[in-house]
């Protein structure tokens, strides 16, 4: 029987690091709140860069699916980390490499209105090569603005 996995604080700053370092990721201002193997959580403080309909001030929706990808795709590093961590280090690091977006759905519930955002993200499966990821955004009110499902390349 395998060991549960554990995500250590090496692993979350392996995970923090990789993402900390993406320019997109920079460019947009997105900050981790959270890293478990349950829950993903991370956000973005709105700025004029990022609204989408200047009349009203709302966040740009390209800019809501990027966030929502970004989170599913760190919930999907970390369940690649779990699956693969029986494996030697040279051939996991070669496996978690490959990490990509397969496929990417966004529903748009409401208008992103507010001064923060707060993406979540939570396992739906993980397997050895495909880890599918259902995705919330919300306000700094607490108004659910987007949900999303990522289908993720892990392996």
């Amino acid at each position: 029987m395998s060991q549960p996995f554990v995500l250590s604080h090496d692993l979350q700053q392996a995970v923090a690091g990789f993402f900390q370092r993406i320019p997109f990721n920079q460019v947009l201002g997105i900050e981790l709140d959270e890293l478990s193997p349950e829950r993903v959580t991370m956000h973005l403080p709105m700025k004029p860069e990022l609204i989408g309909n200047f009349v009203h001030g709302i966040l740009h929706g390209g800019v809501i699916s990027s966030l929502l990808d970004v989170c599913g795709g760190a919930m999907a590093l970390i369940g690649a980390f779990a699956n693969h961590q029986h494996l030697p280090a040279a051939e996991r690091m070669s496996k978690l490499s490959k990490l990509g977006t397969i496929d990417l759905r966004i529903d748009y519930l409401r208008p992103g209105r507010g001064q923060r955002f707060t993406a979540t993200a939570t396992p739906l499966r993980a397997g050895n090569k495909v880890a599918v990821i259902r995705m919330e955004l919300h306000n700094d009110e607490g108004v659910l603005v987007a949900v999303g499902t990522g289908t993720y390349l892990c392996g």
